[in-house]
């Protein structure tokens, strides 16, 4: 398959080029800064982002937030099927 992209540099504003599944965890960081957050049942989502701020957000079912997060907390998260967009 060909990719006319692949010589090009990826921005921030770029599409996601990889997708992790995501563990809420109080303990530890994600494995990779995201770029959004996607979540697949609707509920609170407690991040800290990659400059170290720490908050809670709303998202509903099927919705992508844009948010470079570095943890997602298993204390103040109840949405579900988080996935990681990078």
């Amino acid at each position: 398959m060909s990719d006319r992209f692949e010589n090009t540099s990826a921005g921030l504003e770029s599409p996601a080029t990889h997708i992790e599944p995501i563990t809420p965890d109080d303990a530890n960081d994600l494995n990779e800064t995201t770029r959004a957050l996607h979540v697949a049942g609707s509920g609170f989502v407690h991040v800290t982002t990659v400059s170290g701020s720490e908050g809670t957000i709303f998202m509903p079912a099927g919705s992508i937030f844009p948010i470079r997060a570095r943890r997602v907390w298993a204390t103040g998260t109840d949405a579900t099927g988080i996935v990681g967009l990078s």
